[in-house]
């Protein structure tokens, strides 16, 4: 580079220095564009957007009956693209704009359909546009994890309106409560890519999808394995790639940060993976491909919430407690209570939710391994804050999900009938068959 001091008298150059310097500190301030994290956070993208298509679609289309695996994948397939447009029309806008005096509840309509979003227009170091996609990705899969809970009993017409909805009036505020700067931010609580805001969100919907719609016909007494656990397991496999985006990429740059939430995502996910397998062996006699692939599901959700925060270590415990606690709540709680989650949702999404949320407190501290809390915050007042999140989360999900299924119910029906069950949604619904018979 040119030295432009050179025959230029000294205190010309000192104090041409000192005039430049608040323009210099105000230029550092000012939002740049980093190449590297840009091209990092485009992949992120695609890898959180594989998680759903067709990661979570394969997941599930594997563990429903053959008759309904094209319905699965139908509703996946266009939870992804109604999503994306309600996403861009307003739910950005609403979830991640400032909203004034409005701004411990919601955002603002400033950004409606993207208005301001331009090739230039930046967040942080990355363009807006891509995180506004980002973003758009972990709306999609959200509303699309509580499908495995209803499987293969709700109307096609009922899922998406009550998707709509659900969209609009629960993850919307919950997203910008926790990642907009709403009260459970001010609050301080922990999560770095979602375990409240995604998974215990879409958990407790779940839970109450299961109970308004009722047992499937013939649940329990009638036998209803899954169908194609080989799709079960690739979907699975592509759900633990796509997550180191989901994990790695919430970091919004390429730096240690997002190093570190790799390496526990890996971590956590392993452990959950063998910890499921062993608890269904000591419990069953067996190991399952079932049992471990849900596992590493479970492992996933838990360490999800801690990602940015917890170290290695803390990454194997949250990763064990996650897996042992879905395992119990999918299993053992389920059986004794009777309610019929086709595929484990609330056990594996939302009880692995919390687990991740509340061990969240623990494992950022500094003295066990993490990232450390702020400045005069314990693990135990920081656990308390966790714990109102996730109270808060469940209680308003679960209350505005509950109220959603119930009006659609009166308007125009959840439930496909008992003739159109029986022969399976593929043909009733979609007049298609996923398999040549």
């Amino acid at each position: 580079m040119k030295n432009l001091a050179i025959g230029r008298p000294m205190p010309l150059v000192l104090g041409g220095l000192f005039t430049l310097a608040p323009a210099l500190a105000l230029a550092e301030e000012e939002a740049v564009l980093n190449s590297g994290d840009t091209a990092w956070m485009i992949t992120a993208t695609a890898l959180v957007l594989f998680m759903t298509i067709p990661g979570l679609s394969l997941f599930y289309a594997g563990l429903v009956r053959s008759k309904n695996v094209l319905s699965v994948l139908m509703q996946c397939f266009a939870i992804t693209g109604l999503m994306s447009l309600l996403w861009v029309i307003y739910g950005y806008s609403l979830a991640a704009t400032d909203g004034g005096s409005l701004n411990q509840w919601i955002g603002s309509l400033e950004k409606l359909f993207l208005a301001g979003v331009t090739v230039d227009s930046l967040s942080g170091t990355i363009p807006e546009s891509v995180f506004m996609t980002f973003q758009m990705t972990f709306a999609i899969i959200t509303p699309a994890l509580i499908v495995g809970a209803f499987a293969e009993r709700m109307k096609f017409s009922a899922m998406l309106w009550f998707m709509t909805f659900w969209l609009t009036l629960v993850y919307v505020p919950i997203w910008h409560w926790v990642w907009g700067g709403g009260w459970i931010a001010d609050l301080g609580a922990l999560d770095f890519a979602g375990g409240t805001v995604v998974h215990i969100n879409a958990g407790i919907a779940a839970l109450m999808a299961a109970l308004v719609l009722g047992k499937r016909k013939g649940y329990p007494t009638t036998a209803m394995p899954p169908h194609n656990l080989g799709f079960t397991v690739v979907g699975a496999s592509m759900l633990w790639v796509g997550w180191f985006g989901f994990n790695a990429g919430s970091e919004l740059a390429a730096d240690g940060t997002a190093g570190m939430a790799m390496t526990v995502t890996q971590l956590a996910t392993a452990t959950a993976a063998l910890t499921w397998m062993f608890s269904e062996w000591i419990n069953h006699g067996k190991p399952s491909v079932l049992g471990i692939a849900t596992g590493a599901v479970a492992g996933l959700v838990a360490i999800t919430p801690a990602s940015g925060t917890a170290g290695p270590m803390g990454g194997i415990a949250i990763g064990f407690a996650g897996a042992l606690f879905a395992f119990i709540a999918s299993t053992k709680v389920k059986k004794a209570l009777g309610y019929d989650d086709s595929l484990d949702v609330w056990g594996v999404h939302g009880v692995a939710g919390i687990v991740g949320a509340i061990l969240t407190g623990v494992f950022a501290d500094a003295s066990l391994g993490g990232a450390g809390l702020g400045d005069g915050v314990t693990i135990g007042s920081q656990v308390s804050v966790q714990l109102i999140s996730v109270v808060a989360t469940l209680v308003y999900s679960g209350v505005v999900s509950f109220i959603l299924l119930k009006l659609i119910d009166v308007i125009i029906g959840l439930r496909v009938t008992d003739e159109d069950e029986t022969e399976g949604l593929d043909l009733a619904l979609h007049d298609e068959r996923g398999y040549i018979i």
